[in-house]
C-alpha cells in the first residue's frame, strides 16, 4: 500500500513537516518517489521511521541518525557498529530513566510533604518528624535531601 507524507506521519504520530525535513536531511534514503518527485511511503518503511524516530527520542542527533542510516545501506559489513550504536543508546537511556527515577521520588516525598503539612495546615508538623515516621516510599527521597537525618 502506498501512503502519503501525511498519511504515513500520521501513522507514525508525528507531524508531517518532521517526514519532510528528516527526508530534507537525507534520513530517507530508501523512500521512493514518484517521477513527478512526490514521496511515496509504502508499508516496508514504517519499521526504519519507527527506528529513526526511536534514535531521535534517545537522544541522537540527525547527523548522527544519518551516520547510522549509512551504515544500515552499506549492509552487513556494519553490522558491529550498528549494534554499538544501539548499546550506548541504550546505556544512555538506562542512565536518563535511572535519574528520572530520582526525580520521580523527590517529587513524590514533596507531594507527600505537602499533603501531609496541609492537613495539619502547618510544616511544623511535617519538619519534627523523625525520619523513621516518614512513610517507607518517601524515606530514600529525604535521606538524599538530608544524608545526615537519623
Amino acid at each position: 500500500m502506498l501512503y502519503t507524507v501525511g498519511e504515513m506521519a500520521q501513522l507514525l504520530g508525528i507531524a508531517a513537516s518532521t517526514l519532510r525535513y528528516y527526508d530534507q536531511e537525507g534520513l530517507l534514503p530508501f523512500v521512493e518517489r514518484s517521477r513527478g518527485g512526490i514521496r511515496m511511503f509504502t508499508d516496508k518503511d514504517y519499521a526504519p521511521l519507527k527506528v529513526i524516530g526511536c534514535l531521535k527520542k534517545s537522544g541522537l542527533s540527525i547527523k548522527e541518525i544519518k551516520a547510522f542510516i549509512s551504515l544500515a545501506q552499506e549492509g552487513d559489513a556494519t553490522l558491529g557498529q550498528r549494534l554499538e550504536i544501539f548499546r550506548r543508546r541504550k546505556a544512555a537511556v538506562e542512565r536518563q530513566i535511572a535519574e528520572l527515577q530520582e526525580t520521580l521520588s523527590l517529587l513524590e516525598y514533596k507531594c507527600w510533604y505537602y499533603e501531609t503539612a496541609c492537613q495539619a495546615g502547618t510544616e511544623d508538623v511535617v519538619r519534627t518528624l523523625l525520619c523513621s515516621q516518614v512513610p517507607d516510599e518517601c524515606r530514600a527521597a529525604l535521606e538524599k535531601l538530608d544524608p545526615n537525618l537519623e
